[in-house]
């Protein structure tokens, strides 16, 4: 009963639009990284509802803690961005912001805060449990959420460690060319 009821917690959290995991540490051999944008910023193993059952970890600042990788993107596949970038149709549904952050000396944690138009939208925790790990988190794109957007990548003190800016554009309309008479 105890499994239900935090797997239907689980779905309202995703219902809301907000979703967090992060992964497990990442493998020796790496694919090659995106571009990373000058200013701005991942799959867990256990759902976000479980993360209050682990025991209380003390969380640590690192003075050395860097978002090697940021990206907007369409999707996380293989621990990888897909689809990133700075422009997005409205129709994107949803979009993820994947960081992979380095030098964390111990257990510690990020937080990618969304903002629309200047406005928080979303403030998502998400631990950093090696000195490399790969994570993100998602925001579903409502069709009236047309504009500047921004995720702040924060160290556990609230320090902005990475800015990402993006925008949501209207739906583009193609016509299509019509025949020509001769």
């Amino acid at each position: 009963m105890k499994k239900l009821i935090i797997l239907i917690l689980v779905v309202m959290t995703m219902c809301l639009g907000v979703q967090a995991t992060c992964q497990a540490q990442e493998p020796a051999t790496q694919p090659q990284e995106p571009a990373v944008q000058p200013q701005e910023p991942a799959v867990q193993t256990q759902e976000p509802a479980m993360q209050t059952q682990e025991p209380a970890r003390e969380v640590q600042q690192d003075a050395q803690l860097e978002v090697s990788v940021a990206a907007i993107c369409r999707d996380v596949l293989d621990r990888e961005p897909d689809g990133y970038g700075t422009s997005f149709p409205v129709s994107v549904g949803k979009l993820y912001c994947f960081t992979k952050v380095t030098g964390a000396q111990s257990p510690t944690q990020i937080t990618h805060v969304w903002f629309f138009d200047g406005n928080e939208r979303a403030r998502v925790d998400l631990a950093v449990k090696s000195s490399s790990w790969r994570t993100y988190s998602s925001k579903i794109i409502q069709p009236h959420e047309i504009g500047k957007w921004r995720v702040d990548v924060e160290d556990f003190a609230g320090n902005v460690l990475k800015r990402l800016e993006f925008e949501v554009a209207p739906q583009q309309v193609t016509i299509p060319n019509e025949p020509k008479e001769n």
